[in-house]
């Protein structure tokens, strides 16, 4: 796994990929070329019904890729294949500034925990799951000892991340 990796965490509803998506925004203005990687805990489709690749896919193709001038996609279905592992995705990204993973929250990388009062589940990650190296939450938080940011602190939540992976 790469050494600039850096994750976003938290339960649902807790502004995990808001805050990724800012993230991206503020690093790349920063000139960082960024790649993500979301771990999604439900099936989930990237094209539609009735798409060309999407008619592949439904025939049986195990890997289909889409093509244009502008962008392109590899979709691979797993077909009863084991969910790949993180460091199986990472290898597989083109090489970039920083990776930005969201979710992955058992996984080693250093990561941010986001909390929110409208989360469903409000249980402190730090200190129960791997990596976790600062806190960003929308509300006063007592007793944290880890970087504590407000959530929408975007710029101090990059300044640290570059800071914590040697970045800059």
């Amino acid at each position: 796994m790469t050494e600039r990796v850096f994750g976003i965490t938290g339960w649902k509803n807790s502004g995990k990929t808001t805050l990724t998506v800012r993230l991206t925004a503020a690093l790349a203005e920063r000139g960082l070329k960024v790649a993500t990687v979301k771990h999604a805990h439900h099936s989930f489709e990237v094209d539609q019904p009735g798409t060309d690749s999407f008619r592949h896919r439904e025939a049986g193709a195990t890997e289909t890729a889409i093509v244009s001038g502008r962008r392109w996609a590899l979709m691979h279905e797993l077909r009863g294949e084991d969910e790949p592992s993180l460091t199986d995705i990472l290898d597989r990204l083109s090489p970039s500034d920083v990776v930005l993973v969201e979710g992955y929250k058992r996984e080693p990388h250093p990561k941010i925990e986001c909390r929110r009062l409208d989360a469903l589940d409000r249980t402190p990650l730090a200190g129960a799951v791997p990596g976790v190296v600062a806190v960003a939450s929308d509300s006063p938080e007592e007793g944290v000892s880890l970087p504590l940011f407000a959530l929408d602190d975007i710029e101090g939540i990059a300044d640290f991340i570059v800071r914590h992976l040697g970045i800059i």
